[in-house]
């Protein structure tokens, strides 16, 4: 029986990229070695990540005046990261959710944090909009995915204030105009790579904005002037980065998988608005096109197990939703194939028709 993955992280990748990567495993560009165990310093690795680099560029259309630059570990460390180079005396950040709320609490360590929005008060099921960002913050800091309530930043606001953004789970997603932003930073395992390596992308101006003396792995700038090579990088990651970003180029770039993301997300949501016995839980502007969040209808919550089961039987994997919150999550990263979406709609179908006999 075929699997669809629907797991929101460590999540799917092309069947391309998990191909090479395997061949990699065993012969790393015909040097009779495995990628899992080449040097950080040879030719064949300044390779990958020169080309890593250089399809990030393009296909994000990465102003010049930007550097990319790779940690490892996960976005979570980069909460920290964040305002330990830059909050100086008060930063802003918007709450749309737990991640954002992680964030938050790493930042208040550093300085003063003010939440300038914040979608708590209807259990962070929309995204704020219309609010005012003070002139005296040293950064406004945005979660532009929310992958536990399923909800997304539509568009690049603007901000009188250096913008930094935890793009963890959309990025490649969709277009992003890169110069309203001082940092966008994530972890790489929703869209880009296996777990265990981060992505920072930073307007080379704010690495004199750094306000503190910091241990020497902690400044960005270590990272920027030693080209991600001040320690062992994650060698493998990176490799599987450089690959996916191939494939996303061969595909078509940014502009081709957003219209595929908007495809499925599409096909999924027009379900689960016209079943009876299921309902959205996010604003329909809001309404994320990576974690698409779902729950039984009012009146049939009974039956969330029996789906649950029911379609785990048909070949769904990972539709249960977050622990905090309960119902179903199909996360619809890069690489799920429409096709995952439609069994997953005639799944959903299936059961509708047989409890409404």
């Amino acid at each position: 029986m075929k699997k669809h993955n629907f797991n929101a992280g460590p999540s799917i990748l092309p069947e391309e990229v998990i191909g090479n990567a395997a061949r990699a495993i065993l012969d790393f560009n015909g040097s009779g070695l495995s990628v899992l165990s080449i040097s950080h310093r040879t030719k064949d690795f300044d390779d990958v990540m020169a080309e890593a680099d250089r399809l990030f560029r393009e296909l994000l259309a990465i102003p010049d005046n930007y550097k990319i630059f790779y940690l490892g570990g996960g976005a979570s460390t980069l909460f920290y990261e964040v305002a330990a180079n830059f909050l100086g005396r008060k930063a802003g950040y918007v709450n749309t959710g737990v991640w954002a709320k992680k964030a938050i609490k790493e930042a208040k360590r550093y300085g003063e944090v003010e939440v300038v929005a914040s979608s708590e008060d209807r259990n962070f099921t929309y995204i704020p909009k219309g609010f005012a960002i003070p002139a005296d913050l040293d950064y406004l800091h945005i979660t532009t995915n929310n992958t536990i309530y399923g909800t997304e930043f539509h568009e690049d606001i603007s901000s009188p204030v250096p913008l930094i953004a935890d793009m963890s789970s959309d990025i490649l997603s969709r277009p992003v105009d890169v110069s309203k932003y001082a940092m966008i930073y994530g972890g790489a395992q929703k869209n880009l790579a296996p777990a265990g390596v981060s992505f920072v992308i930073i307007r080379e101006d704010m690495l004199d904005k750094i306000v503190r003396d910091l241990p020497t792995m902690v400044s960005f700038r270590t990272h920027v002037e030693n080209n991600s090579m001040f320690n062992t990088p994650p060698v493998f990651p990176i490799y599987v980065l450089m690959e996916t970003l191939r494939w996303l180029k061969k595909i078509g770039g940014v502009e081709e998988i957003y219209s595929r993301n908007i495809a499925k997300a599409k096909l999924l949501y027009d379900e689960i608005d016209r079943n009876s016995l299921f309902r959205g839980t996010v604003e329909m502007e809001d309404r994320s096109l990576m974690n698409i969040c779902f729950v039984m209808a009012e009146g049939h919550e009974e039956l969330a197990p029996e789906f649950m089961e029911f379609a785990k039987a048909r070949g769904m994997v990972g539709i249960k939703g977050h622990r905090l919150v309960g119902g179903f999550r199909a996360s619809c990263y890069n690489a799920l194939p429409i096709e995952s979406v439609q069994a997953l709609v005639g799944c959903m179908q299936e059961f509708e028709k047989l409890h409404l006999k």
